[in-house]
C-alpha cells in the first residue's frame, strides 16, 4: 500500500480499526509509481524492541520500549528535526493531549535523529515537560521502523504509530500535518481501549 510522505501536500492516510481515509487518484498513482514511496510497518506487525537514550522536563534518560509496554500502549511518533516549525507545532499538540493519552494508559514518547543535548532543550520547550523525547542520531530504530525519509535516510519521515501491550502494531498514521498526528493516534488508543474492555 503507498503512503504519503510529509512533503507532499495531499490527504493523508491512515491505517488501523477502519478509521476512514481518501486519496486523489493523482496522488495514488504518483505514490504507487514513485521511487520515494516506502511502506511503513503495518497493522499486526511486531513493534521492534529498542532501548535509547531520551528526555523528559530536560532530564536525560534511558527509555526502553519493551518496559514501556508492560506498563501500557505506547503511541511512538517519528519526526524531522526538533525545533523547526512543523515539529514544534507536533510537539505542542501532543503536549496538549498528553493528559487525556496517560488517561487512557498511553504513553507518547517522539523520536528524531536529533542528539540527546537538543532533545533535552525541545522536551521543555517544545514538549513542555509532558512527555518524552528519544534520540536516533544513527537511525537504526528509525529505519527499524521504516520511518526514513526519502530525501535523507538519516532523518524520519512524519510518521506516528500506536502499540499495543502485545507490542503488536495496532495503528500506523503518515502525513504531512503535524496535529493530525495527534488526533488520528488518540482516536486509535480510544479504540484499542475499547476493544479491551469487550
Amino acid at each position: 500500500m503507498p503512503f504519503i510522505h510529509h512533503w507532499q501536500k495531499a490527504p493523508m492516510r491512515t491505517t488501523g480499526f477502519g478509521i476512514p481515509f481518501a486519496f486523489s487518484a493523482a496522488v495514488v498513482l504518483a505514490a504507487l509509481f514513485s521511487p520515494a514511496a516506502h511502506a511503513v510497518l503495518k497493522v499486526g506487525d511486531a513493534a521492534p524492541a529498542f532501548t535509547t537514550p531520551a528526555a523528559v522536563a530536560g532530564k536525560p534518560f534511558e527509555f526502553d520500549m519493551k518496559a514501556a509496554l508492560a506498563k501500557g500502549p505506547v503511541v511512538l511518533y517519528f519526526f524531522p528535526k526538533a525545533f523547526t516549525q512543523g515539529c514544534t507545532m507536533e510537539a505542542h499538540a501532543f503536549a496538549e493531549a498528553t493528559p487525556q493519552f496517560n488517561a487512557m494508559g498511553a504513553q507518547v514518547v517522539g523520536m528524531s535523529h536529533d542528539d540527546i543535548a537538543t532533545l533535552q532543550r525541545f522536551s521543555t520547550e517544545a514538549c513542555r515537560d509532558q512527555f518524552a523525547v528519544a534520540s536516533d542520531p544513527q537511525a537504526r530504530t528509525i529505519r527499524a521502523y521504516e520511518a526514513s525519509a526519502a530525501a535523507d535516510p538519516r532523518r524520519a519521515d512524519r510518521i506516528s504509530y500506536v502499540i499495543g501491550q502485545d507490542g503488536r502494531i495496532k495503528f500506523a498514521h503518515v502525513g504531512s500535518d503535524p496535529t493530525a498526528h495527534v488526533e488520528q493516534t488518540k482516536a486509535a488508543v480510544q479504540q484499542l481501549q475499547r476493544s479491551a474492555k469487550k
